[in-house]
């Protein structure tokens, strides 16, 4: 099967973002703790859960927007882990800059996947 980018998927995300407080820990041009050479192109920080101590990692662009427009898929060896971030707000440069950011160690390296909007057909109510 095809990779599915439906709308229905980030519909939720939408939902996830919007009904969670996100929280800034890491603003813009601020760096790494642990790696000093690494510079936060946009706000970062993660979407906080009452409930629990799990997070979302979250990505927070300059466009007055409120919609997740993309994620990254984080590969990180020396975490020996793949993680998941958002990105809300972001211009395409921003987004391009998060990727250079995200790629700029041997260690870890990340793809985008951007916004979707093909409802699936699985999701077709007429039939």
């Amino acid at each position: 099967m095809e990779f599915e980018n439906n709308a229905y998927f980030w519909q939720k995300l939408d939902t996830l973002y919007l009904s969670s407080d996100l929280v800034i820990d890491r603003p813009k041009g601020t760096c790494h703790p642990f790696y000093s050479n690494l510079v936060y192109p946009v706000n970062y920080g993660y979407l906080k859960d009452p409930k629990d101590d799990e997070h979302i990692d979250c990505y927070r662009g300059s466009k007055n927007e409120n919609s997740v427009n993309a994620m990254v898929v984080c590969a990180d060896i020396l975490n020996k882990d793949i993680e998941v971030k958002l990105l809300v707000g972001c211009t395409d440069q921003e987004e391009m800059d998060i990727l250079g950011f995200l790629n700029q160690t041997d260690f870890q390296k990340s793809v985008i996947i951007r916004r979707g909007s093909a409802i699936p057909d699985w999701g077709n109510t007429s039939n």
